[in-house]
């Protein structure tokens, strides 16, 4: 059967090389080239077996490709987005840079399960972020639905595994920092993924605040967030507009029990439990979601944003 050619650019970082260990594995892809700067000309191994050599970004041959993953630090990948387009390639952004709140509101933003009719065949499709990925997956229903209190504000508290802060070296992510250790960072509102989040819930016709705090694990991936939110009403089954909502996708599991990282490590699923809360004056509701940052909440995600852009079942070459 016909190969379609994929390159990926920025392929030396965690999100990248899962990249290309699932298009090496992919039954209807192959992996046209790999960039990395600071690497070109390497060989590394990939998650699960393989290898891969990389090649200068200004050497990849964008024409030969039908499509591109840029997984390129951001600032930087809008540019390299533009001249595979340019070179006739479709494109799948991971970076924030054309996501929506920031400057992507032209662009589809790749939230699969919200916006898959836009996605399909698309030329151009910016990935989330995984910490918005983990959250609005959770808060899907309630937000399309109108059940969220007016005025309210919704407060996620969300802890990743420390890929998530890409493959940089940074003091603060050694592992004497890290390990036996727990923190909040991006405190007091300010955390960069707040903007396609805020614009996500806008979109959606919500009147309601979103408090957002990050925290790092001492694990290497996976991503828990927590969400506290108050409705318009009391629910029959709290469960109800998830089941609804979700019935249909692949990719969500619904679970009576607090999801654990272990249960989503290395698939391409979100898991979301969830609660109603005792003991508060407004009816509330906990909605947990738990995913890996690294395949839904970064490679699965755009893998299956691709399937769809080119025209393959969207499961295809996806750890479900």
């Amino acid at each position: 059967m016909h190969s379609i050619p994929i390159g990926v650019l920025g392929a030396s970082g965690y999100a990248g090389r899962e990249l290309c260990a699932l298009i090496t594995r992919h039954p209807r892809l192959s992996l046209a080239f790999a960039t990395a700067n600071e690497q070109r000309g390497k060989t590394a191994e990939l998650p699960g077996g393989g290898k891969v050599t990389f090649v200068a970004t200004d050497d990849a041959p964008l024409a030969d490709a039908a499509l591109v993953f840029s997984a390129m630090p951001h600032g930087a990948s809008k540019v390299w987005v533009e001249r595979a387009r340019a070179a006739g390639a479709k494109a799948v952004d991971l970076s924030a840079d054309l996501r929506i709140g920031n400057d992507g509101g032209a662009t589809p933003y790749g939230l699969t399960e919200a916006w898959r009719e836009r996605i399909r065949g698309a030329d151009l499709v910016a990935n989330p972020g995984c910490y918005p990925t983990a959250i609005l997956l959770g808060l899907l229903p309630l937000l399309e639905q109108g059940l969220i209190a007016k005025g309210a504000t919704i407060g996620a508290s969300a802890a990743s595994g420390v890929t998530g802060a890409g493959f940089s070296a940074r003091t603060d992510l050694l592992f004497g920092e890290v390990t036996e250790n727990f923190r909040a960072y991006g405190v007091g509102n300010t955390h960069r993924h707040l903007n396609e989040m805020r614009a996500m819930v806008a979109e959606l016709g919500a009147d309601a605040d979103l408090l957002f705090t990050p925290h790092l694990l001492p694990a290497a991936r996976g991503i828990l967030a927590t969400m506290t939110v108050p409705l318009t009403r009391e629910l029959p089954s709290v469960l109800d507009p998830w089941t609804a909502r979700y019935a249909n996708e692949p990719f969500i599991e619904l679970v009576q029990d607090p999801p654990e990282l272990r249960h989503v490590a290395h698939r391409n699923v979100a898991r979301i439990a969830v609660m109603k809360v005792a003991h508060v004056r407004t009816p509330t509701l906990l909605v947990f979601s738990a995913i890996d940052n690294l395949m839904k909440g970064a490679a699965g995600q755009a893998l299956q944003n691709a399937n769809l852009m080119l025209g393959l079942d969207e499961t295809l070459g996806l750890p479900a």
